[in-house]
């Protein structure tokens, strides 16, 4: 039997409370199986197998209150399930690695790889395998949901039960099925929405996913499902018109722009963007990065005068683009001066002042505008400063003759 290195670092209560090393050996263990899985599929499949059995024992004392540890084990099943479905076994052997597996989901008092069942269809690989466990799951899921809706009981076969029918080809079984949930839980009716698709549906896998919004549903989820569907069908501009914004929300509002701009190239940034400032009311200032970095200076110079957006970023494109972009890298220098004047921006410091000024001067210079008349701009914003910042005055009073 290989000896895997990783085995002994995940002993049943092997880490404390703090996340930093477990999900340092989280990473080693996967890099380990990754590495194997070049050479030797099958034996790096077991390792796998191996890790996700003792991931919960192992991780019992961990606090999980930040996310950290659960995003890591969530990403380390995302990257090593796909080394189980593509080892090439026969079926006594699959089934074997099911049991062993479905053994530690049920075993996993953390909940730590719940997310197998979502991949269980996957995991079977072949419709046979998968119309075999759905097989073994049905009895417990239909009894769960027979149940009246005030004594609804929790079975945590669903999600493996639901992936199996569809990676078995049984749609309408599914379908069925779904109608007989006591809820209308995006996390089981996405399962409907793929049968549909699955069935060439599209009209109403969309009429599906719709339907399927509630109080407590990722809505972003529910919006890319159906923008997917949109897509699949050639109807970009309806996609993008219903669902683009919802379903795309990066983790910055220019990795949103970025994503939606990536997949609509049909429709026009300078679109895009005004119809994501619009979505924001009270944060238009926030697109600024995204109009600068998609070469849309007369939107950006428009947002650059909104309170919201933030004064260093306005100096930094006034510094970058004070020589390719001189008229724009003036606008947005003086309107960094102007809200560092009026007290905004966080912990805002003399030398971010001086580093306004110098970046619109150097912008004056190369768009040929008078060094007097920057000068007086300043000048006039100082006098409509804030009441209690005097941080432009004490910084640029001598620079100014103010």
């Amino acid at each position: 039997m290989h000896a895997w290195q990783f085995a002994p670092k995940f002993r049943r209560g092997a880490f404390g409370w703090r996340s930093a090393l477990p999900i340092q050996r989280i990473k080693e263990a996967v890099s380990e199986i990754k590495a194997m899985s070049r050479k030797e599929p099958v034996l790096a499949a077991e390792g796998v197998i191996i890790l996700l059995e003792k991931l919960s024992p192992a991780l019992e004392q961990v606090d999980s209150s930040s996310g950290a540890i659960g995003s890591a084990v969530n990403k380390a099943i995302d990257t090593l399930v796909p080394i189980i479905a593509a080892a090439t076994v026969d079926v006594g052997v699959r089934q074997r690695w099911l049991q062993r597996l479905w053994a530690a989901v049920e075993n996993d008092g953390m909940s730590y790889i719940e997310a197998l069942g979502e991949l269980w269809g996957d995991l079977c690989v072949t419709p046979e395998i998968a119309v075999a466990w759905a097989d073994e799951f049905l009895p417990g899921l239909e009894s769960a949901w027979g149940s009246p809706r005030s004594e609804h009981r929790y079975y945590g076969g669903t999600a493996a039960c639901l992936a199996c029918l569809y990676a078995a080809g049984r749609y309408e079984q599914l379908l069925a099925l779904l109608e007989k949930a006591p809820f209308k839980w995006w996390r089981d009716r996405r399962w409907g929405v793929k049968a549909l698709v699955a069935m060439g549906k599209r009209a109403e896998a969309l009429r599906y996913a719709e339907e399927s919004r509630g109080l407590n549903d990722p809505v972003w989820q529910i919006a890319q499902a159906c923008e997917s569907i949109l897509l699949e069908s050639g109807l970009a501009e309806e996609a993008y018109k219903r669902f683009a914004i919802e379903a795309n929300q990066g983790t910055t509002y220019l990795a949103t722009f970025r994503t939606i701009a990536r997949k609509y190239p049909g429709i026009p940034k300078e679109t895009i963007l005004r119809d994501l400032v619009a979505s924001t009311p009270g944060n238009e200032g926030k697109w600024f990065a995204a109009a600068k970095d998609a070469g849309v200076f007369e939107v950006a110079a428009e947002l650059a005068r909104h309170p919201s957006a933030d004064p260093r970023t306005l100096t930094r494109a006034a510094r970058d683009y004070a020589e390719k972009q001189p008229e724009f890298a003036l606008t947005v220098g003086l309107a960094a001066l102007h809200w560092m004047a009026l007290g905004y921006g966080y912990d805002i410091t003399g030398s971010d002042v001086l580093d306004a000024y110098t970046a619109a001067m150097q912008a004056a210079s190369a768009a040929g505008v008078a060094v007097d008349q920057v000068q007086a701009q300043t000048r006039d914003l100082i006098e409509r400063s804030h009441p209690g910042s005097k941080l432009l005055q004490t910084m640029l009073g001598q620079r100014i003759g103010k």
